[in-house]
């Protein structure tokens, strides 16, 4: 992992939406570890970094509240919350769920143009560092919304996003050498069946891919056990 920037007011298009940018680089920064499980942030400091007013950092606290990032506690603050294993787990159940349809439609109706894009985006992806995880996250994330893309699913996406919030942070902290190595390999599998037009594998390949972390989940979380909930 690469030291992160500080947070600062030109990281905030002052001529869009204000809370939705926030919740994203507050989002990012959760995610990433910058922002560890029990810490408080308050509205005053976060407004004070990026420059903003309060307002908008109370809209981004909410968002993160929902996505099950923080926690707000009145009189007492917003305390970055643990990893929860039950969230993660449910949100794997739901992106199984979303993105095994949509690999098997970009495999119906597979042409040259996504092939071409597909194979693009792998060969973007081995030529990544392999200690380069920051890159290789934002290419997975790009090589999966551009399969919801190519089926004509882009709301699909939109709730795949607003669920996995808790399983992108054990997502990045299992991002190592050699997993990357093995999520390139499970990717080209799934485009390797997706230009074959072969439905069914496209399908296995997927939900082989997405079950992954199923194997990452327990090792993350006895490496790093001050990150994670109580299980009940």
């Amino acid at each position: 992992m690469t030291d992160a920037p500080p947070p600062r007011a030109s990281d905030i298009d002052g001529a869009a939406a204000i809370a939705p940018q926030l919740y994203r680089r507050l989002r990012e920064r959760i995610v990433r570890t910058e922002l560890l499980p029990g810490e408080f942030i308050s509205e005053t400091e976060i407004a004070r970094a990026y420059d903003v007013s309060r307002q908008p950092v109370r809209e981004a606290f909410i968002k993160l509240a929902e996505a099950g990032l923080v926690q707000i506690r009145p009189q007492r603050g917003t305390m970055i919350t643990r990893i929860s294993t039950e969230a993660v787990m449910d949100a794997r159940f739901v992106r199984e769920a979303i993105e095994a349809d949509v690999v098997k439609l970009v495999a119906e109706r597979c042409d040259a143009a996504i092939e071409t894009e597909l194979k693009r985006q792998i060969a973007a992806q081995k030529n990544v560092a392999e200690d380069d995880s920051d890159a290789f996250v934002k290419l997975d994330e790009h090589f999966h919304r551009t399969l919801a893309d190519m089926a004509g699913k882009s709301y699909a996406w939109r709730v795949v996003e607003e669920v996995k919030a808790q399983m992108d942070r054990v997502r990045y902290l299992s991002v190592e050498k050699l997993h990357v190595r093995l999520l390139i390999e499970q990717h080209e599998a799934i485009v390797a069946a997706v230009t074959a037009r072969d439905v069914a594998s496209a399908d296995a390949a997927m939900r082989a891919h997405l079950r992954e972390i199923l194997k990452s989940l327990p090792e993350v979380a006895r490496a790093r056990p001050d990150l994670f909930g109580a299980v009940r």
